[in-house]
């Protein structure tokens, strides 16, 4: 038996989220935390997983709030390091009309990129059933080092490995370099989360089906997961493909963490039922509540203190789960 269903790296940080203006008419900002991987492990930990974070704030009010909110979700924070030297990373959140976002990153240095090889837990790594990771923790070669080292002590470990490019390309010197990491995290899981525009930039294939037989002839990936927002899902696992359709809300306000639900529901679904004999009805019903979960999540500010409840994601996916 492990200690920890789900361990994740990467960046832990301030969400500033729009949220009305003044009466000045000035912009508001909300403080949201946020952080793809922590996202994932919030929508876990409402699901009763046991979740561990390994990352890096800065030893300041921003980053003692983030401190406080993975604690709040029932996320194991004894592996999060603070910074005395190098602030909280910071993203501002333009939300547009129909809840789509843009960010604008503070990050030059953020905390996050400050995390070393020899602050990774290698205990906390070897006892997780899952190991979730991303590629803002491999913008840059101190933190890469750190994520490369623990991604080898997982695959060590016999540990299922869970990817998602996430994709930021400000945060990136070149998209060339973005590429080769991505390509990096294509060789080293066993599960892939993908969003369509991220799939059609890495193969160059518009077809989604075509744009995974491009990664499925060069890497060997049991299950993709194509997130396609308002045209719902894809779930493509040892020749089986299957789709789902979103269920899209009227009241949708942000989509920031529709994602990392998305996968956080995913993840849930193969800790229950193992990744290694699921048939078509698994991969519908996997999809059906990943897509409910995520439908929920679009409709709050904000993403890692609100996570919709199993009893509620339950409910919208009308009991397919």
């Amino acid at each position: 038996m492990k200690t920890y269903d789900v361990t994740a790296l990467g960046e832990l940080l301030i969400d500033f989220t729009e949220n009305g203006v003044s009466g000045q008419g000035n912009p508001l900002f909300e403080a949201n935390p946020g952080g793809a991987p922590c996202n994932v492990l919030a929508m876990l930990a409402k699901l009763g997983h046991s979740t561990a974070f390994i990352g890096k704030v800065g030893r300041d009010f921003f980053g003692e709030q983030l401190k406080s909110a993975i604690e709040e979700a029932g996320i194991d924070s004894s592996c999060l390091r603070m910074d005395k030297d190098v602030h909280t990373t910071l993203a501002m959140v333009h939300t547009f009309p129909d809840g789509d976002r843009d960010f604008s990153f503070y990050r030059s240095p953020g905390a996050d990129m400050m995390l070393t090889e020899d602050e990774i837990p290698e205990d906390v790594v070897k006892n997780s059933r899952i190991f979730h990771f991303g590629t803002l923790s491999m913008t840059h070669e101190g933190v890469r080092r750190a994520t490369k080292k623990a991604v080898r002590i997982a695959e060590d470990a016999g540990c299922v490995l869970s990817f998602d490019p996430n994709l930021r390309p400000p945060l990136w010197d070149s998209l060339d370099e973005a590429r080769k990491q991505v390509l990096y995290g294509l060789e080293h899981c066993h599960i892939l989360k993908i969003s369509d525009n991220e799939i059609q930039w890495l193969t160059g294939k518009e077809d989604y089906t075509e744009g995974v037989a491009w990664i499925n002839e060069r890497f060997s990936i049991p299950l993709i997961l194509v997130s396609m927002g308002k045209e719902g899902s894809r779930a493509y696992y040892r020749g089986m493909m299957v789709q789902a359709a979103p269920f899209l809300q009227d009241n949708t306000v942000d989509t920031t963490g529709a994602g990392d639900t998305f996968c956080g529901c995913v993840l849930h679904y193969i800790c229950g039922h193992g990744l290694e004999a699921l048939d078509m009805e698994d991969l519908q019903r996997m999809l059906i509540f990943a897509n409910a979960g995520a439908s929920l999540i679009t409709t709050r500010k904000g993403a890692l203190r609100v996570m919709p409840f199993p009893e509620d994601i339950e409910k919208l996916a009308g009991g397919a789960y």
